[in-house]
C-alpha cells in the first residue's frame, strides 16, 4: 500500500470501532483525510486493536515523520557542554528521550487536532502510546502527581522514549509551590532517564502555554535545575533544550 491507501486503511478501522461512525463518507482531500485520521486517534480510547492495524498505522507513521524531516542529535552544536538549544518540532527528534508536557490523567490530549505537544507525541507515536500510559495509570491506581514522571517506549516517533511529566498550572499568582513543582519535574525526568541508561533528553518548555507558567521565569527554571543536577551528579546525560516558538528561543538563547 502506498501511503494514501494505508491512510484510507486506517480512518475506515478507526471509523468501524464507532458505531454511529460507520458508513460515513470519507474526505476526498488529502488534507482533510490526514486530519480525519488525526481526529480519530485523538478519541479512541485506549485499548488494544489488530495487528494488521498496527503495521499498517506503524509504517504510514514512520514515513509521515521522515517526510516532515528527522533532526539527529548527532548533527547539532552544543551551546555549552552537553548542553543544547533546538528550535523545531520535537516529534522529528531523534535522540534519547523526549519530555511531554502531560496532564495528570496521563492518557494523552482527546481533543480533535489540538495543538498541544501532548496531543503532538501522541499522534505521531500511535495508538500504542495511550494504552501504554493507560496501563501504567492503572497500576498506579490515581492520578499522576505533579511533578513527577513516567517513561514508556517511543513507539513511531524516532527517539528512544518518551518521559511523561505533569507541570504545574498557574492560576492567577506565581507563587514558590510553583516554582518548585516546576523544578522537580525536570529533576524527575532527569533521574528516570538516567535510571534507564538514556543519554540525551529533550525538554519541551513544560507548563508554559495552556498551563500559564510565565516564560522566562521557566526557562530559567529549567536551565538552573538541569546545570545543578548535572554538576550534583556528575552527569555526562546530553540535555537539549526543545522550543517551538520565538520567544522561547530568544529567551533560552540568553540564558545560555
Amino acid at each position: 500500500m502506498n501511503q494514501a491507501e494505508k491512510r484510507l486503511f486506517l480512518i475506515q478501522s478507526l471509523m468501524d470501532e464507532l458505531p454511529h461512525d460507520r458508513g460515513l463518507a470519507i474526505p476526498a482531500d488529502e488534507a482533510e483525510q490526514k486530519r480525519l485520521l488525526r481526529s480519530l486517534m485523538n478519541v479512541r480510547a485506549p485499548g488494544k486493536i489488530g495487528a494488521e492495524f498496527l503495521a499498517v498505522q506503524d509504517a504510514y507513521l514512520q514515513a509521515a515523520t521522515a517526510d516532515k524531516g528527522v533532526t539527529d542529535l548527532a548533527s547539532l552544536t552544543p551551546v555549552q557542554p552537553d548542553i543544547y538549544l533546538w528550535r523545531g518540532d520535537i516529534t522529528t527528534l531523534r535522540c534519547g528521550a523526549i519530555v511531554n508536557a502531560a496532564n495528570s490523567g496521563m492518557t494523552g490530549c482527546y481533543r480533535p487536532c489540538h495543538n498541544c505537544i501532548d496531543n503532538c507525541i501522541h499522534t505521531y507515536a500511535g495508538v500504542q502510546l495511550r494504552l501504554a500510559c493507560a496501563e501504567l495509570m492503572r497500576a498506579q491506581g490515581s492520578a499522576e502527581p505533579t511533578g513527577q514522571a513516567k517513561i514508556t517506549s517511543a513507539y513511531n516517533l524516532p527517539c528512544d522514549y518518551v518521559l511523561h511529566t505533569v507541570g504545574p498550572i498557574v492560576e492567577g499568582r506565581l507563587t514558590r509551590r510553583h516554582e518548585k513543582q516546576l523544578a522537580s519535574c525536570y529533576r524527575s525526568c532527569l533521574t528516570l532517564a538516567e535510571e534507564n541508561r538514556v543519554e540525551s533528553i529533550a525538554f519541551c518548555c513544560i507548563s508554559t502555554g495552556v498551563f500559564m507558567f510565565p516564560n522566562k521565569r521557566a526557562a530559567e527554571l529549567a536551565v538552573r535545575t538541569v546545570k545543578e543536577y548535572k554538576q550534583q551528579t556528575h552527569s555526562k546525560i546530553k540535555v537539549i533544550f526543545n522550543v517551538f516558538q520565538e520567544i522561547d528561543y530568544k529567551i533560552y538563547s540568553n540564558l545560555l
